[in-house]
């Protein structure tokens, strides 16, 4: 589905309630959401389905790929002009990739990588990209720390209350369990479908129904397996996105790092390797609202250096899916 369907969809403020119950708890059930938000069970279920197929949000399972050996890893691309697009799209076909864009004036790339290990890395940044004849340059960014998750949009007029977030919010005894290689096809199922039922999820693992539901709890409660609500946003009224290289002081990434990851504009914020040492994302209504962002929040934090400016001219993958 293109961007122009996903902007005409209109959501009103039972959408924007689901979609914070999401944010909040991935797997609640529906039955549950519905008695929190004041609906029933079955307008949770078609509602989720009609944002679900009209592209509008996706929901997937997240593992700390460095907690299995592996990293995460942000990739920088300069493309020969009229080769970008096809590369990307090459991109978004892999399993590794969970968001691929198009930056600037269309000949850069940037794209997010999870590997489960040093060697899968290795054979995509290393071998297949600097293989490929149209790439002008990669330049691959190790994710060192997260200051941030994803803000959406629904914190307005239509968000959950207090008592209702606390309702929803999910609440674990803290667990010990590591994850282990039979965790794989588990994990891998849940990054396709967030909200895979479970017997789907007992067929992809050979697992029972009621294993597989302990697992999902003992590694939520371990805090290795989380759930990400990626949700367009231009369908919640913002048009201007843009990936912002920051440089900042060492001695003042963690300080300045936390204090980006409270503006409302950023979606994403980590701390990175690479020339910069700072990653935003940030999500505005429209030029004039990215302008004041970067002249009147972002340029008032007082370690702030370089900035390097890349709007998103297009999505061709988010939160692991083609977009």
């Amino acid at each position: 589905m293109s961007s122009m369907e996903r902007e005409s969809v209109t959501l009103d403020d039972v959408d924007r309630k689901l979609l914070h119950a999401l944010h909040l708890d991935g797997r609640a059930s529906f039955a549950r959401v519905g008695e929190v938000i004041g609906v029933s069970d079955r307008t949770v279920a078609r509602r989720y389905a009609r944002l679900r197929d009209r592209g509008v949000m996706n929901l997937v399972g997240v593992v700390d790929a460095s907690r299995v050996d592996g990293a995460e890893w942000v990739v920088r691309l300069q493309c020969r002009p009229g080769s970008a697009l096809r590369i990307a799209e090459a991109l978004a076909q892999r399993d590794d990739t969970r968001w691929v864009a198009l930056l600037s004036g269309g000949t850069e790339i940037c794209a997010s990588l999870r590997a489960w290990s040093a060697r899968e890395r290795d054979e995509l940044i290393l071998q297949r990209l600097h293989r490929t004849a149209p790439v002008v340059s990669v330049t691959a960014h190790s994710v060192l720390n997260v200051f941030s998750t994803a803000r959406h949009g629904f914190e307005g007029p239509g968000a959950l209350t207090p008592d209702q977030v606390a309702a929803l919010r999910p609440t674990y005894d803290t667990g010990t369990d590591t994850l282990v290689d039979a965790d794989r096809p588990l994990l891998e199922a849940l990054a396709v479908d967030g909200r895979a039922a479970y017997p789907a999820l007992a067929a992809a693992t050979g697992w029972s129904e009621s294993t597989v539901a302990r697992r999902v709890q003992a590694l939520r409660a371990a805090d290795l397996l989380r759930f990400d609500l990626d949700v367009d946003a231009a369908a919640l009224g913002y048009h201007a996105q843009a990936h912002l290289w920051v440089g900042v002081p060492p001695a003042h990434l963690a300080q300045t790092g936390a204090a980006i990851a409270t503006h409302p504009e950023v979606a994403f914020c980590a701390a990175t390797t690479g020339p910069t040492n700072l990653l935003v994302s940030a999500v505005c209504r429209d030029d004039r609202d990215l302008y004041r962002y970067l002249t009147e929040r972002l340029a008032t934090l007082p370690s702030i250096g370089e900035v390097q400016t890349a709007p998103v001219i297009r999505v061709v993958k988010r939160a692991g899916h083609r977009a």
